[in-house]
């Protein structure tokens, strides 16, 4: 009798706990979104630049702060700079998902926080392309993404690397290798949801992140048809 007043009482418990955390669910997802827009908002591209010559990419080339403008307007060593930076902040705003403000806890499932991780990749994107600190000015997202994917799933990530470094070298055009690394991470990681070796979220970031990078390139994307894209090694006018 005593066993199952217990086991009745751990089961009681335990319909509390869930139930307080479908209540916790949505404020921890909206705290993902904030804080992955946050850390995404940070202007590597302009700091380094005023680090470097007092110099702010914004002013320069194709006016965003990502890498490829950095090297153009400021050269290789602030272009790995902000590329290093820039793909922290996809890692930090995912493993602050996974870690801080989702981290696992009775009644939440892997998925679940998975979903937290897929909401804080975005905003870090977002935040990246859209800086609150810079007057909602900013990169493409590539490099911040490519963090996001190196945290959630590295198997992705070095195929999106590859996906990078393979028409960059063959084409010298680094928005044709951003967006084929994007599709390639997408592409990637929806085959290996499909075959059970993914969560869905993770997926469905990466091809809503790949549609939102490619998006961001529209312009590259006519001048590459136009045949008028600038080439690696072409200086910013």
């Amino acid at each position: 009798m005593l066993i199952l007043v217990a086991r009745r009482a751990r089961s009681l418990r335990a319909e509390r706990i869930i139930d307080m955390s479908t209540g916790e669910i949505i404020a921890r997802y909206a705290a993902a979104a904030i804080v992955g827009y946050l850390v995404g908002s940070i202007p590597n591209g302009v700091l380094v630049g005023k680090l470097f010559g007092n110099r702010d990419p914004r002013a320069h080339g194709s006016g965003k702060t990502g890498t490829t403008n950095v090297l153009r307007t400021l050269g290789v060593g602030p272009a790995a700079l902000v590329m290093v930076l820039d793909t922290t902040k996809g890692v930090a705003a995912v493993l602050l998902a996974r870690f801080v403000l989702f981290p696992a806890q009775p009644g939440a499932t892997a998925t679940m926080q998975a979903w937290a991780e897929a909401i804080a990749g975005l905003a870090a994107i977002l935040g990246h392309n859209y800086s609150i600190f810079i007057r909602f000015a900013g990169g493409r997202g590539v490099a911040t993404g490519g963090g996001a994917i190196l945290a959630m799933n590295p198997l992705a990530f070095v195929c999106s690397v590859f996906g990078l470094i393979v028409p960059i070298v063959v084409t010298r055009y680094v928005s044709l290798g951003s967006i084929i690394a994007s599709a390639t991470a997408a592409i990637v990681a929806t085959a290996l949801a499909v075959t059970g070796h993914e969560v869905w979220p993770h997926a469905v970031f990466m091809i809503l992140g790949a549609a939102f990078v490619i998006v961001s390139h529209g312009d590259n994307i006519q001048r590459l048809l136009a045949g008028t894209e600038r080439r690696l090694g072409q200086p910013s006018t």
